[in-house]
């Protein structure tokens, strides 16, 4: 026998090369580690209700506004369980379709986002509760502004009383 005619199975060449061998017909995927990053988020999300906020000066909100959003939730029978909280600043590549594979939200509200930004696929003014693809939609200013100013907390209310059924 000669080793001019010598030839390899499929199996035993892929055995053999393993390590420097590349089968370009396979369509290779990333690892997960490499496709995307675990986003950052607070809360269990047990009600599907996502939260997204933009903060830079904290790794998801400064005390006061956090307490500000306790508040919100207590009067809306919520915890901080049954919503995801994320904050967009600190979450590198988010968008709309991140979230969505993420946290399946039945109620999103921004607080202080541009929403088309992240690649929403609407886009509607502040204080209008908007239902797409059998989710509700929500967008108010941020969450410091809203503590602040009684007349657009009144306005959050009137909205989260509509998509709650409070």
């Amino acid at each position: 026998m000669s080793l001019d005619n010598f030839q390899l199975t499929p199996f035993l060449a892929g055995e053999l090369y393993k390590d420097s061998l590349v089968d370009l017909d396979i369509n290779q995927s990333k690892p997960q580690s490499v496709k995307s990053e675990n986003l950052m988020y607070l809360g269990d999300n047990n009600r599907q209700i996502l939260l997204i906020v933009d903060e830079e000066n904290a790794v998801f909100l400064t005390d006061e506004d956090l307490n500000f959003l306790i508040g919100v939730l207590n009067a809306c029978s919520l915890t901080v369980g049954d919503i995801a909280l994320v904050n967009i600043w600190k979450n590198s590549s988010i968008n709309f379709n991140r979230l969505q594979d993420n946290f399946k939200p039945a109620y999103t509200i921004a607080f202080g986002i541009n929403l088309e930004a992240l690649g929403f696929p609407l886009s509607f003014p502040d204080y209008q509760v908007q239902q797409y693809n059998q989710q509700l939609f929500l967008s108010a200013p941020a969450l410091s502004i809203l503590a602040t100013d009684k007349k657009e907390k009144v306005q959050l209310w009137n909205c989260l009383k509509k998509m709650f059924s409070l």
